[in-house]
């Protein structure tokens, strides 16, 4: 390359940063993994720094540099990086990345982007899940306000940060997170999860009858999911004497609370591949209480599989559900709101099949190559403007 030329992908050295890349399937590190494999198709250089396991829950993609860490007290399949040791400093010297990306606001998060500002590197963040919103969930609603000043600080020392929809950086831009937020949105494989994988006998295994609406909740089965409104929304239905059957697919800490309070459901355990685009389309509406989601990979299944979606006016679902015509949006924990568009959805086969159509269209923007491409524009822009800064400085 001579100066002042132009960068080509085969000029980037990516440095990764996250706290979870294989170790606990989650929407998004597998969205990290999407992209590590893109870009390495396209030929950028991209080095990896991660808590590892020795039990991951799937194979990386790229090379992954394991980060001390310890599992978090009372979620202990998560793990804390204890940040940049010495090992990890020389490795990053010698990988002598030219962008730094963090995709966690953890203790790693905050030692890369200090590591970056030391060594004159750039660095951006993707932002994955609304971590300030978890603290009331488990009864600690004042360190929300703490949450985001700590996000705050961290956010505005990078160059720029990219959400997952323009709802997301809607919040991000109101939270003053960032002046510079851009979009990085998540893609959809339309090969994996597409209406024809709807299977009746799958369904007559599991005791539901042709006739009998199921309502799908998919998700980890952790609190800050919505649970408590699924519960009490699953409750309402039955209350309005309406039939249907509960089909919930994922594992996690709090399946025996949701099991106490859904006993009529049918719990399939954690689904993958295959089996969890069959799960999606046997089912006949999505339900996603969640206002926790930045993007909400769940919502954008099911409406690859052809469902209508009735989800919590959120972050994330805002930027996916067109409300009255692909699914049916409700206020975060209104839970007569959202038994009444799921009632509708069951009891009306018509309106049942035109949202999916609906939503079965719009999912089919989303394709990852041009998704992840827009990522890789956005390192190149952000890295010529560093190189001419530097060339600037040095006159």
């Amino acid at each position: 390359m001579t100066a002042g030329s132009p960068l080509s992908p085969g000029d980037l050295r990516v440095a990764l940063f996250t706290g979870n890349y294989n170790y606990v399937r989650d929407g998004a590190n597998q969205a990290l993994n999407r992209l590590v494999e893109y870009l390495l198709r396209q030929g950028v250089a991209v080095r990896i720094y991660s808590p590892t396991t020795d039990t991951p829950a799937f194979e990386p993609q790229g090379e992954l540099v394991s980060i001390p860490s310890f599992p978090i007290p009372g979620r202990s399949e998560y793990r804390v990086g204890t940040g940049l040791p010495r090992a990890a400093r020389a490795d990053l010297r010698a990988f002598a990345p030219n962008i730094v990306h963090i995709a966690s606001p953890d203790i790693i998060g905050h030692r890369a982007v200090t590591w970056a500002r030391r060594n004159g590197l750039p660095a951006v963040a993707s932002v994955h899940t609304r971590f300030e919103t978890y603290a009331r969930y488990y009864g600690l609603s004042w360190l929300q306000t703490v949450g985001e000043a700590m996000l705050r600080r961290l956010y505005n020392r990078c160059v720029e940060i990219y959400a997952p929809s323009d709802s997301m950086a809607a919040v991000l831009t109101d939270q003053r997170m960032s002046k510079r937020v851009r979009i990085w949105s998540r893609g959809i494989d339309r090969a994996q999860f597409h209406p024809g994988r709807r299977d009746m006998d799958w369904r007559r295994g599991l005791g539901i009858a042709d006739d009998e609406a199921v309502v799908l909740f998919v998700a980890r089965l952790v609190l800050e999911k919505g649970l408590d409104v699924l519960a009490a929304t699953l409750d309402a239905l039955t209350a309005r004497g309406v039939r249907h059957k509960a089909l919930i697919v994922g594992d996690g800490p709090a399946r025996g609370w949701i099991e106490e309070r859904a006993p009529g459901a049918i719990f399939t355990g954690f689904q993958k591949g295959e089996d969890l685009a069959r799960a999606y389309a046997s089912a006949d509406v999505m339900f996603n209480p969640s206002s926790t989601e930045t993007f909400g990979n769940v919502t954008l299944e099911a409406m690859a599989s052809g469902l209508p979606v009735v989800a919590a006016r959120a972050t994330g679902s805002l930027s996916l559900v067109d409300d009255g015509v692909s699914g049916i949006l409700t206020t975060p924990d209104d839970v007569e709101a959202s038994a009444a568009a799921l009632a509708h959805y069951i009891g009306d086969p018509a309106a049942r099949a035109a949202a999916g159509a609906a939503g079965l269209a719009r999912a089919a923007r989303y394709d990852w190559d041009a998704i992840n491409g827009a990522v890789l524009d956005r390192y190149l822009a952000v890295a010529q403007l560093w190189t001419r800064a530097q060339r600037i400085a040095l006159r």
